[in-house]
């Protein structure tokens, strides 16, 4: 299967459900139960949160030309924010002329934290703690029989004085194919008032943390000079303006930020489409690229001794393909079908492997004719929507709208009433 379609985007979108429905091994009515329904029924949204009255649809879309390990792949993307999914691909696109991603992922240890208050004295809690490793892995481990059963289960466990009497204990528990977090909830709870009175304090808190840094996922791209290449730009010129960008974001906190945002484009869209916990992943990523006191980038770009631009991204990635929503999304599980993700650190590399690509896309713009112009040439879109263009007219009213620089509702109005007359 290759993941390089050229002008799948030009295509009808009967022509467009048909390729995906051949890539997942179904029928086009099968395709369009799941994605035209937004994968959810009524019903099964009326179980699954509170307060519900209705479904709320994002455009599901597939990324396109990725290369992963030497693998392609499609990614399901799910983003309201036009010009992403675009992006991406053509970012992966540019990264396949030098072989495409490399990626790699921790063995992935999710945390659970329990603390203890008031604990007179840390280093005889600590000692008395470690002495009950035993026991304690026991107990964790028998109040969750199922994934114990898979191979799953606590690995190793961390005693942390914060001071004050409050004493962290870490529970490091390998969650195989589930994001886990009801799983080292309940260890959490299962050994909280063994480990007060072991260590001679209180029961705190107890719950998992978001960030997964023993979950960290790592993506490689290596693009040789020429593919970076743009109409004005050589591609020499582009290779230092993004390297330079680059620097200005393990500088700035304030364009680090930014710059991680761009990032989080690609991996929340592949997230939100895999049925995953997008603030989660979130969450653990700001954490991350704040780990060491000053907010940093989660993704570099660098100049290679052979001239290739060379970009690196590593950071938590805490997702499952079992358990949750995953269960009753039918489009969820299609998504992980249509991608063939065979487990959490396969879907954690795709995620990943996304948000380099949505980095360097925006880099790219930024460094040569600025973030605008293509964006802006895809709201156009939306814009005429609002304005009430539908099916052909949507296309002829944006670019009328495009062209005139001019991107507002008025003028697409204008656009549009000009376009029927003619008519």
């Amino acid at each position: 299967m290759t993941s390089r379609i050229k002008g799948f985007y030009t295509l009808p979108l009967a022509e467009r459900k048909k390729i995906a429905a051949e890539r997942l091994g179904v029928s086009v009515d099968e395709l369009e139960r799941a994605f035209e329904s937004g994968g959810l029924s009524i019903d099964r949204a009326e179980h699954a949160i509170e307060n519900v009255i209705g479904l709320y649809a994002l455009p599901f879309a597939l990324g396109l030309n990725f290369r992963i390990n030497g693998r392609d792949r499609l990614i399901p993307m799910v983003v309201e924010e036009p010009s992403v999914v675009a992006a991406a691909s053509n970012a992966a696109r540019i990264v396949r002329e030098g072989g495409g991603f490399e990626a790699e992922v921790d063995n992935g240890l999710m945390i659970a934290q329990v603390e203890l208050r008031e604990v007179q004295d840390f280093d005889r809690a600590r000692e008395a703690i470690e002495a009950e490793r035993e026991s304690l892995f026991a107990l964790a481990n028998a109040s969750i029989p199922n994934i114990i059963r898979r191979g799953g289960g606590i690995r190793d466990l961390e005693i942390r004085d914060l001071g004050e009497g409050i004493v962290v204990v870490h529970l490091l528990v390998d969650t195989l194919d589930a994001m886990g977090a009801n799983i080292v909830n309940t260890m959490a709870e299962a050994v909280s008032h063994d480990l007060a009175r072991i260590a001679g304090g209180k029961v705190g808190l107890r719950i998992l943390s978001n960030l997964a840094d023993r979950k960290l996922v790592r993506v490689r791209a290596r693009i040789p000079v020429d593919a970076l290449a743009i109409k004005g730009y050589t591609g020499a010129e582009v290779r230092d303006a993004i390297a330079l960008a680059s620097r200005l974001a393990e500088r700035d906190p304030y364009r680090a930020v930014t710059h991680n945002k761009g990032i989080m484009n690609g991996v929340d869209a592949v997230i939100l489409a895999t049925g995953n916990d997008f603030r989660a992943v979130e969450a653990g990523a700001h954490g991350y690229a704040a780990r060491d006191g000053a907010y940093r980038p989660l993704a570099t770009f660098r100049v290679d001794e052979d001239g290739a631009l060379v970009g690196a991204l590593e950071m938590p990635m805490a997702v499952g393909i079992v358990g949750g929503m995953i269960r009753i999304h039918e489009a969820a599980r299609l998504a992980l079908e249509l991608s063939e993700v065979g487990s959490a650190k396969d879907l954690a590399m795709l995620a990943g492997a996304a948000g380099l690509a949505s980095n360097l896309a925006a880099l790219r713009a930024l460094a040569t004719v600025g973030i605008q112009k293509g964006h802006m040439g895809l709201h156009a879109r939306q814009v005429a929507i609002a304005a009430g263009a539908r099916g052909e007219e949507v296309e002829a009213v944006a670019l009328a709208i495009h062209q005139r620089a001019s991107i507002t509702l008025d003028d697409a109005r204008e656009a549009l009433s000009a376009l029927r007359t003619q008519r």
